[in-house]
């Protein structure tokens, strides 16, 4: 219970620094301030606007589905927030460390679609209707190269596991049960007969040990910003023609926790993708001679200093690709429906299938 308490104040802080800096980047990108006057430069505007929600009146339309109205934004928050289950933070801290982590993930979060179709038909509206069946189309579009992205990482990785994948791309590789005798080549080539598993650092994170998972990266990614309704997949809550899409009958608490799960969707994905793609919570700085980098900014599992090490690693990395979603919002246009699904069906889906198949190709013959 306390374990469950302290990750969702984690969670709810990480997400009021990402609203905070979602306006200071938008309004930067604008040429505008952007929130100044509460706290220091503006820092504690996010945290008012939370408190300004959970004060407003709580609307429920007299024509609405009462039942589906009340139950959406629950199953959508708790869809989401149970995905974190199975995510390792460093060497030593996670909550689940399930052999089918992944797969677990990947199916819990799938639920949110359930919860948006409720929220949509729920509201008796027929914009929130349209923004609900925009949204169901596109998530579970984009789950399909998201997913096939994912399994490629998997086929090279041999395991569901998160906690396991991580160790694989670092030093402590061998430190893990199992990874006792197995050893990092450059590029994943055995015939190179470079072993870097005690280099370490950005030489064994996935990207570069199988240099094309760079592009299942590429498009794992730019299907996570369509299923978190990021623009430039934002069609689902255009504003512009359809007021707010599926939430749009929706105030007070239950919009903050429809608000609370966009964002905590946005660091579950860069979570993911940094796990799979991007070394996970292992240092990006190699061994160099007697430049023990990786060493010195990692340290044995089960300490303190190894944990702080991996969080910080961690969270510098999902820090940079939250970063980056922010940034892409506030540069691209809105994409229309036609152009949206053409991306994911002819480009995106064979792009990964290709992929898949050139990672079962390497997992047989390169290795």
């Amino acid at each position: 219970m306390v374990a469950l308490l302290v990750c969702l104040v984690v969670i709810l802080g990480v997400v009021i620094a990402l609203a905070y800096a979602e306006r200071k980047v938008a309004a930067f990108i604008q040429d505008r301030l952007g929130p100044t006057e509460v706290g220091p430069y503006g820092m504690f505007q996010a945290i008012i606007d939370v408190v300004k929600l959970l004060q407003k009146e709580d609307i429920i339309p007299t024509v609405a589905d009462k039942n589906l109205f009340r139950l959406a934004p629950i199953i959508i928050f708790a869809a989401v927030l149970a995905g974190f289950a199975v995510v390792p933070v460093s060497p030593d801290l996670i909550a689940s460390g399930a052999e089918v982590g992944i797969f677990f993930l990947l199916s819990i979060v799938s639920l949110d679609v359930i919860g948006l179709l409720m929220a949509g038909w729920g509201s008796n509206n027929k914009y929130a209707v349209l923004g609900a069946m925009r949204s169901v189309g596109q998530i579970v579009s984009y789950e399909i190269p998201a997913g096939l992205a994912i399994l490629s990482a998997i086929m090279i990785c041999q395991s569901l596991n998160l906690q396991e994948i991580s160790f694989q791309q670092g030093i402590l590789l061998n430190q893990f049960a199992g990874l006792e005798n197995e050893k990092n080549y450059l590029f994943g080539l055995k015939a190179l007969q470079i072993d870097v598993t005690q280099v370490g650092g950005i030489t064994t994170w996935n990207i570069v040990r199988m240099p094309f998972l760079m592009v299942s990266f590429i498009v794992y990614y730019i299907a996570s910003l369509a299923e978190c309704n990021r623009a430039p997949f934002d069609i689902p809550e255009a504003e512009s023609e359809l007021v707010a899409g599926f939430h749009v009958e929706y105030s007070g608490f239950r919009f903050a926790a429809l608000f609370l799960a966009e964002y905590t969707m946005m660091v579950l994905v860069c979570l993911v993708a940094t796990i799979l793609f991007l070394g996970s919570w292992n240092t990006p700085l190699p061994n160099l001679g007697p430049l023990k980098l990786a060493t010195w900014t990692t340290s044995t599992p089960g300490t303190i200093v190894a944990n702080l090490w991996g969080f910080f690693w961690l969270m510098s990395k999902v820090s940079i690709l939250l970063l980056s979603q922010i940034w892409l919002r506030w540069t691209y246009p809105r994409m229309r429906v036609d152009q949206l699904m053409q991306l994911c069906w002819k480009i995106l889906i064979p792009v990964s299938l290709g992929m898949v198949l050139l990672a079962g190709i390497w997992r047989l013959l390169m290795i």
